[in-house]
């Protein structure tokens, strides 16, 4: 997971690290790899000609540890202090930003380049509010971002996003702890687990999805928790669902309360009019981790049933997020997400190209492996299943959460662009199992 932090736990992280190896030590290990990205756009440094404008602060400090570096391999560098700019910069293959980055509280009018002429930030565009990613002045947009130490919410979040160009990041072993973080695919490793005495009811889910009028979406949920490792599935729908092909695996209930043996239910998908009062008297006693989903998304019953402990998950996508708290998202969907979390004491997954997870304490997880693929009916009922199976096997309700949603969209990823939400619970099931015949 690559570390998330604000500006001010960015500074602390970096006094901490100096104290350590030194502050020169960092800005050759900062620079350095500044310069090896901007190696990697160029192809080859010999003869490009560079511009590397610098700042007062450890942004030009990185500057120009990186320009000494590229001179060597024979570019052509010119430096350009920042408060001595010129209104345009011509004639340069790249342009390195190396101005402010985490100290950026002012108005910065960046001068015009040329079209064609790369750019590249280094840790943020000069111009940018690190923590809101407000654009203060006029920076310049950047082919590519290098991100130091840690993302910060504006990469993320704000209209800064649009000024990144493609994200990068580079670690340099500054931050040792953090809270919050972007899932990535080592972390997937985590969701497969095996022991010697599970049994069908290890990994239970209980289901509370579909009617006569959707009947898919019970189909699609229950696709996505067998996919994702749930050993039994007990169902109750609003009435016959029985026009679709349900999973063979699947145990029909008419219990009208849920299954004590089970580790999680799933609620809400194709429950259609009225899902509220119907999912009330199953689950005003429930004792397991619940997922809340479409028609189960309700702020009254939620109110009114959480225990606000962070075992209920939320997923809404922005319409229902909008309904549910009354309000539009901000700029800054990340502090939209986390407020809600703690205002209800849920966990809240914010569907969409940018998936936000976050729990009542304001533990954040951020997903970018979405694609236009999962833009699609039924998606969003396999993604609830897979949280489900994700939690019965033991993961904590925010970690089965991102680590399913990321799960999900690199099971868009792999699919064409015209696929099924069947198909990517399908792929759900044929990434899980690589990752298993890796894992053992």
């Amino acid at each position: 997971m690559i570390p998330i932090l604000t500006s001010a736990a960015m500074r602390e992280a970096d006094a901490k690290a100096s104290a350590v190896r030194g502050a020169d030590a960092l800005v050759e290990s900062a620079g350095t790899a500044v310069a090896l990205h901007a190696q990697r756009l160029l192809r080859s440094c010999y003869g490009k000609r560079v511009v590397v404008v610098v700042g007062p602060g450890l942004n030009g400090a990185d500057g120009r540890v990186a320009a000494t570096w590229l001179k060597s391999r024979g570019a052509r560098v010119d430096l350009a202090e920042w408060d001595h700019l010129p209104t345009q910069l011509h004639g340069y293959d790249l342009v390195v930003d190396a101005a402010f980055g985490l100290g950026c509280t002012r108005p910065f009018i960046a001068p015009k380049v040329s079209p064609g002429t790369l750019v590249l930030a280094v840790d943020l565009p000069s111009g940018v509010d690190a923590d809101s990613g407000a654009v203060l002045g006029e920076p310049m947009v950047a082919s590519a971002t290098l991100a130091l130490g840690a993302l910060k919410p504006a990469h993320l979040a704000g209209p800064s996003v649009d000024l990144m160009g493609e994200l990068h990041f580079a670690g340099v072993d500054i931050v040792t702890n953090f809270d919050d973080g972007l899932v990535q695919d080592d972390d997937l490793a985590t969701l497969v687990t095996f022991h010697r005495n599970d049994n069908k009811w290890a990994y239970a889910v209980q289901a509370l999805v579909g009617s006569s009028l959707m009947p898919g979406a019970a189909e699609l949920v229950l696709r996505g928790a067998l996919a994702g490792g749930a050993s039994m599935i007990r169902l109750e729908s609003r009435g016959d669902v029985a026009s679709v092909q349900l999973p063979p695996e699947v145990v029909h209930s008419k219990d009208a309360k849920v299954d004590p043996r089970s580790r999680a239910v799933v609620a809400g998908p194709g429950l259609g009019p009225d899902a509220p009062a119907w999912l009330r008297e199953r689950l005003v006693d429930v004792a397991c981790p619940v997922v809340l989903d479409a028609d189960g998304l309700d702020r009254t019953l939620v109110d009114e049933l959480s225990p606000r402990d962070g075992s209920w998950v939320l997923t809404p996508h922005e319409g229902e997020f909008v309904r549910l708290t009354g309000q539009a998202l901000g700029s800054n969907r990340l502090d939209d997400v986390r407020e809600f979390a703690r205002a209800t004491g849920c966990v809240v997954l914010l569907k969409g190209p940018l998936t936000v997870v976050a729990g009542p304490s304001g533990t954040l997880r951020v997903v970018k492996s979405g694609t236009p693929t999962l833009a699609t009916a039924g998606t969003g009922d396999v993604l609830a299943g897979l949280i489900a199976a994700t939690i019965a096997r033991g993961h904590d309700p925010l970690g089965a959460a991102a680590l399913a949603a990321h799960l999900h969209g690199r099971a868009g990823a792999r699919l064409a662009p015209y696929a099924t939400a069947s198909d990517v619970a399908t792929t759900v099931g044929e990434l899980l199992h690589e990752l298993s015949r890796v894992s053992r």
